[in-house]
């Protein structure tokens, strides 16, 4: 790679910055879809993964923060593809074996401890098994995982930067 660490930081948190702007403004805003359990889930991954970026970006690390930043960017992107596979799973089920609905994000996270409502929101439910919108045959968890995976891999990549 011909560019600083600094300089690939920058282009990940432009990217993921981009991708909630695009979430929030055209599915959410524009399209009117409400974020399902899974998908709130995976808005919070693609906020972790940029303010690893962002403090990347402003700390400008020598070799040793760089290999830091570097995977923990990489494991934070890991854990929100995780959940953006979960969902896919979920929208790949048969029919009869679709969860019911369950309550919604607010509800688990006001009335639940955090211990119990990790689970609860991971199991996802029939609203997280509907596909609202595709493209080329790819529904919003799977760019999202494309996404995930893209901005793990521009991390992770860091590691053998020289610069």
């Amino acid at each position: 790679m011909n560019s600083t660490p600094r300089t690939i930081f920058l282009f990940g948190l432009i990217s993921s910055i981009s991708m909630i702007a695009f979430a929030i403004s055209y599915f959410q805003l524009y399209l009117g879809l409400e974020p399902c359990p899974l998908c709130i889930l995976q808005r919070i991954g693609m906020f972790s993964v940029t303010t690893v970026f962002l403090i990347a970006t402003l700390h400008n690390p020598k070799r040793a923060g760089v290999i830091i930043y570097s995977v923990l960017g990489f494991l934070v992107a890991l854990a929100g593809g995780g959940v953006s596979v979960r969902h896919l799973w979920l929208q790949n089920l048969p029919k009869d074996a679709i969860p019911e609905c369950s309550p919604g994000y607010d509800y688990i996270v006001d009335n639940f401890p955090l211990i119990d409502a990790i689970p609860l929101l991971l199991n996802g439910s029939g609203e997280c098994s509907e596909t609202l919108w595709s493209l080329f045959g790819i529904s919003i968890p799977g760019w999202t995982f494309v996404g995930f995976l893209f901005l793990g891999l521009l991390s992770l990549s860091q590691i053998w930067n020289k610069r």
